[in-house]
């Protein structure tokens, strides 16, 4: 499809540190309706995918031409604290918005993750068969299914270690360890027993604007070129932030960290990108590369507080 002014595309779960991303470049290029149950932007209106009627109606109504849905509980420990809450967003929510996109007859992009995998190897590419071991990752598997086996037209795009959004938005491992360095910390305890592949919001969002144009149809990993552990993230982040010579960053494995972070996650969950490059359709970036960019605003925030 040709994605022109008068293009409607909804967005649901718009309201994180993706949804900024994904409303910022689409509705640069068409008309677009952005939903979440937490209103926190002027450009957002109210939609929870774990209501049917509810969410299917703000779609009817909106009339697109192209539906995405981001919504997700990402939070892997509240998905094992509150499994029926995981399961009614990730997954039937998953299936209330794709049935949407059947019943309209329009594409239909759905965000999964790398998180499925079970990190039995060190790289999956996207033919390889999920194993997902936490309530996050069976219920976002479950949600992917739904999307592959019922929506004609589905792109499922698999996301890694996501980054993006600012110190405002961001709830994962760089704004994690942001707000411990805003903090004052001079020690910071990184495993680096955990193995991935960033993800930066710019670039996916580009991606998925260029995926939807495409028409090839079908699932996709989508992540930064090159792979690393949590350790190397965090180590080149506070050399980014000018902080190397005031900031240690010690090695720790996952033991260390086991009473705060209990759901399983895989010792790998390095994506590679093979049908986005065969089709010539990857825009992302090296890790390093837009890690550079993104840790521009949070040098900002620094001297902001640093002027307060």
């Amino acid at each position: 499809m040709k994605i022109e002014p008068n293009t409607r595309i909804y967005i649901a779960g718009c309201g994180g540190m993706l949804g900024q991303a994904v409303h910022e470049r689409f509705s640069r290029a068409a008309t677009v309706m952005a939903t979440d149950i937490d209103v926190n932007e002027s450009w957002l209106s109210h939609a929870d995918v774990r209501d049917y009627e509810g969410v299917s109606r703000s779609i009817a109504e909106f009339g697109p031409d192209a539906i995405i849905n981001l919504a997700a509980i990402t939070d892997m420990e509240a998905c094992e604290r509150y499994p029926d809450n995981a399961w009614l967003t990730n997954a039937l929510g998953a299936e209330n918005v794709a049935l949407s996109a059947i019943r309209l007859d329009v594409p239909h992009i759905y965000i999964s993750t790398a998180g499925i995998f079970g990190g039995e190897k060190e790289f999956f590419n996207d033919f390889d068969q999920p194993n997902p071991l936490s309530i996050y990752a069976k219920s976002k598997y479950a949600g992917e299914q739904f999307v592959r086996q019922s929506v004609p037209r589905h792109y499922v795009v698999r996301a890694g270690w996501m980054m993006g959004g600012g110190p405002s938005k961001d709830k994962k491992f760089v704004n994690k360890i942001y707000r411990q360095l805003a903090g004052g910390s001079t020690e910071l305890a990184v495993v680096d027993d955990k193995l991935g592949t960033p993800t930066y919001t710019v670039d996916f969002a580009e991606g998925l604007f260029k995926l939807l144009e495409s028409d090839c149809y079908g699932v996709y990993n989508q992540v930064c070129p090159g792979s690393c552990s949590r350790y190397d993230v965090a180590r080149r982040f506070v050399e980014l932030l000018g902080l190397s010579d005031k900031v240690n960053v010690n090695k720790v494995s996952s033991d260390y960290f086991a009473e705060e972070y209990f759901a399983e996650r895989p010792a790998s969950e390095k994506l590679l990108t093979m049908k986005l490059a065969a089709r010539n359709l990857m825009v992302m970036r090296d890790w390093e590369v837009c890690l550079e960019e993104y840790a521009r605003e949070f040098a900002a925030d620094m001297a902001l507080r640093a002027r307060a």
